[in-house]
């Protein structure tokens, strides 16, 4: 079932390509028409796309991986926040820390820093500063939290990055590249699709356009989170019942093993029973 459908993506203007100067000819294929020196998108691609898109993303949430977002333009970055947040996915709307997967242990390190902070702060550590120098280390805190804290629940690679503006965010594609993980991207006509895994042809720039095609992938993300979470479910119940099963052949041989001394000893008790009137007997006579 296709999660998105052409006139959706129609009124939302996700046809509108860049001027016919700016094309990038990679993106041919991709190129309905052109009208007033604007390249048309073809939707029908879109849409094929969306859905393909889609079904992966909902692959890699079902494995309990993360996918991570990036997005820093202005006018759709709040976006962008919102739905990863929705699916519990890391994102970066703000300046792209450069070597955050290439060098991903030194991003770690400043997100540890962020969290040290926090708790020298809890603790009382930092209450014999001076005001001057806790106005440091807050303003070090905010600019940590700004860049790094939507990623602070990152404790390894992604398994993925989402891109919305592939060209804006060349650096991003570039190392996710380099490290082989896999890319997800909404292309618009200047851009190049080459070294995009998984390519959504679509204005980038419009946040009608994005929203649209954010809502089909977290929505495909959301299934694939629920459906991991009924899995395990099953296995937990599964296992349950199969622990209450190996407990009663267990209670079984435990009965056999305490079902012979009973007999032994009710012989035990008759012959001290019998005992005395042996005893008793001779002396009578």
């Amino acid at each position: 079932m296709s999660r998105t459908n052409f006139d959706m993506l129609l009124q939302a203007g996700c046809h509108f390509g860049h001027l016919h100067r700016k094309w990038n000819p990679a993106m041919a294929p991709y190129i309905y028409t052109e009208r007033n020196g604007i390249h048309i998108i073809d939707l029908h691609k879109t849409v094929a796309k969306i859905d393909e898109a889609a079904e992966a993303l909902k692959q890699i949430a079902r494995s309990g991986k993360k996918i991570l977002f990036v997005a820093t333009k202005k006018q759709i970055k709040d976006t962008v926040a919102q739905k990863a947040t929705d699916v519990n996915m890391p994102y970066v709307i703000e300046r792209w820390p450069g070597g955050m997967l290439t060098n991903f242990p030194t991003i770690r390190k400043a997100v540890k820093k962020m969290a040290n902070i926090d708790k020298l702060m809890n603790d009382g550590t930092y209450a014999n500063l001076s005001k001057r120098e806790l106005l440091q280390i807050s303003r070090q805190r905010a600019k940590l939290e700004k860049n790094l804290g939507s990623i602070a629940d990152l404790t390894r690679l992604p398994s993925a990055i989402f891109v919305v503006d592939v060209l804006k965010e060349a650096i991003a594609v570039k190392e996710a590249n380099r490290l082989g993980i896999p890319v997800f991207g909404i292309v618009d006509t200047n851009s190049n699709p080459k070294n995009i895994d998984f390519v959504i042809p679509a204005n980038d720039d419009a946040k009608d356009s994005v929203e649209v095609i954010l809502n089909a992938c977290c929505a495909a993300i959301a299934e694939g989170l629920q459906e991991r979470k009924v899995e395990k479910a099953d296995e937990a119940a599964a296992q349950a019942q199969a622990e209450g099963g190996e407990d009663k052949p267990r209670r079984a041989r435990k009965a056999r093993k305490d079902a012979p001394k009973a007999p032994a000893e009710a012989a035990e008790a008759m012959a001290e029973a019998a005992a005395p009137a042996a005893e008793e007997a001779p002396a009578e006579a």
